[in-house]
């Protein structure tokens, strides 16, 4: 075989090694929801990945085979075709043996550097940069190299199969998709400049509905607007007038005896109409759903759902009202900062290390602020005020103060019991992260 043919053929295997190459990192890359989409679209080379990535093994099996033949070929032909010559330009300056060592040393440096460039990196990086389009092209060749080896494919098939039981390892791949492989590829999303800040906090808020208490959406008792059944139309018309709301919840003696709820619309149509209102007319107040204060939001909204209802009001295990919850509660959670007036805001930032807050603010939300993974007996505890009981143990006083995980939490106002403001300031770096309670 003349040297042109050694060299012809050395660059049929080096194409011949770069497909496998691709091939390889393509099916391992490709990602399975946009294979997906493209067999929904009708690409038959989507669906015929989509089923190897099921079952990858006999693929893999050819990919292997390839690699192999090609690598052993490689390096026969190559010392033969460059080895001479090389030892041949060598002699002029060397002895033979010495020229002939060297020559074959360069002739191995030589091809093992071609198809480490170009059958190996360059074909991987490939793969890697645009996996599903690389996928698609080697679709069908690699389903003729299977046929084609299909004795050989089996066989190894089987002993890799066999090596495997007897290790107890499992060979399927597994393609479920968690909560948390969505929010990091809507994180890569926001980093990247694709999803808005915004919008990723969005996700990552529908995502907490499962595990966020109703608690940290709900109106608290103590700020509910309710109306007692024998309410005259005067006081009613004059509650509409100083506390707006879109439902009045309706009592019988006090708030923990609810016997239904009232539309502000159907109020303000009386009004409008000169019609006197009264609550003890059964076609003004309506069935109000009844939901514990321990479901999360989640739940909530099935109940919602369920029941055709956007209003429910909250109760504990003592039957006691804790508070309401509208949809409009809910999904003012799930959006965030993208809505709701600013003189509402339960968080206001400062400066860059210190934040006012509101004591009812939903520790979630006061996490996410701080960006702190947890703090500690979160599981006694829904807002910043619950917080600083457990952590004080009594009901905290104006001044008293908790340093926990380099910030410190001190209580500015207490109304009634009531926390109203708390100053949470972040600390120097030396300072001690284990929890410290001064007051």
């Amino acid at each position: 075989m003349s040297l042109t043919q050694q060299l012809l053929l050395i660059c049929v295997l080096i194409g011949a090694s770069a497909f496998f190459s691709v091939a390889e990192i393509s099916l391992a890359a490709s990602r399975r929801l946009r294979l997906r989409q493209l067999a929904d679209e009708g690409d038959g080379r989507a669906a015929l990945m989509l089923q190897m990535q099921e079952q990858p093994g006999d693929y893999f099996t050819v990919v292997q085979i390839g690699l192999n033949a090609v690598a052993i070929l490689g390096g026969i032909v190559g010392e033969g075709a460059l080895s001479p010559g090389l030892t041949a330009l060598l002699q002029n300056w060397l002895p033979e043996k010495s020229a002939q060592s060297l020559g074959f040393v360069l002739s191995f440096l030589v091809v093992t550097s071609l198809f480490i460039l170009f059958a190996d990196l360059l074909p991987k990086r490939l793969g890697m940069a645009h996996p599903e389009t690389v996928a698609l092209r080697v679709a069908r060749p690699m389903q003729w190299c299977m046929a084609l080896l299909a004795p050989m494919v089996w066989l190894y098939s089987r002993c890799a199969d066999l090596l495997l039981r007897l290790t107890g390892l499992s060979s399927v791949r597994d393609d479920r998709i968690t909560s948390e492989d969505i929010l990091a590829m809507t994180e890569a999303g926001a980093r990247a400049g694709i999803l808005a800040a915004q919008e990723q906090q969005v996700i990552a808020n529908v995502f907490e509905l499962d595990s966020r208490a109703v608690a940290s959406a709900m109106t608290l008792r103590e700020r509910v607007a309710f109306f007692l059944r024998d309410d005259p139309d005067e006081l009613i018309r004059a509650r509409i007038a100083a506390e707006p709301f879109s439902t009045y919840p309706v009592c019988e003696g006090d708030i923990d005896h609810v016997v239904g709820y009232v539309d502000a619309k159907d109020l303000f149509q009386r009004v409008l109409n000169n019609q006197p209102i009264t609550l003890k007319d059964d076609a003004l107040v309506r069935k109000v759903l009844i939901v514990p204060d321990r479901l999360t939001l989640a739940e909530v909204l099935e109940q919602f759902r369920h029941v055709h209802e956007d209003f429910a009001v909250l109760v504990n295990e003592y039957s006691r009202v804790v508070g309401v919850v509208t949809l409009n509660d809910v999904m003012s959670t799930v959006m965030g900062d993208l809505v709701g007036p600013d003189d509402e805001e339960q968080i206001v930032r400062r400066d860059e290390n210190s934040w006012l807050i509101d004591g009812v603010t939903p520790i979630e939300d006061v996490l996410h602020a701080l960006q702190l993974d947890e703090l500690p007996h979160g599981e006694e505890y829904e807002t910043l005020a619950g917080f600083l009981m457990v952590m004080l143990r009594r009901v905290p006083r104006r001044t008293d103060s908790v340093l926990w995980g380099g910030y410190k939490f001190e209580v500015l106002d207490v109304d009634s019991y009531r926390i109203d403001q708390v100053m949470v300031s972040r600390l120097e770096p030396q300072a001690d992260a284990a929890p410290v309670v001064e007051g």
